[in-house]
């Protein structure tokens, strides 16, 4: 099941305030850009943040999945959970670097 596009606008409802978001579809499924960073992966309805030490211990009652075949294990966010959601996105942005870009193939 892929994630719905009513979903995907309502984690971004419920993190606005926390800096500049974006969203792209990839694959049929959605990462979440807070400050051209990405911060959350939401696949079948669900989001997911990196399994990192500076989130452990406000994340160690969360739910672990893997949000799709072939991902390393990754926490389940609360996003109905605004302000933790929140909290855990101001943890997770300054230590996020953003995405270098892609070169380009030289084309023959």
């Amino acid at each position: 099941m892929a994630t719905d596009i009513d979903f995907i606008e309502f984690v971004c409802e419920q993190i606005r305030g926390i800096g500049e978001i974006r969203y792209r579809k990839m694959f049929g499924e959605y990462m979440v850009y807070v400050n051209d960073k990405p911060i959350l992966l939401v696949c079948d309805n669900t989001v997911f943040v990196k399994i990192l030490p500076e989130i452990e211990e406000l994340m160690k009652e969360a739910d672990r999945g893997y949000p799709y075949d072939g991902a390393k294990e990754h926490y389940v966010l609360d996003i109905d959970d605004a302000e933790f959601s929140k909290q855990i996105i101001g943890i997770l942005e300054p230590i996020t670097p953003v995405p270098k870009p892609r070169k380009k193939k030289a084309s023959s």
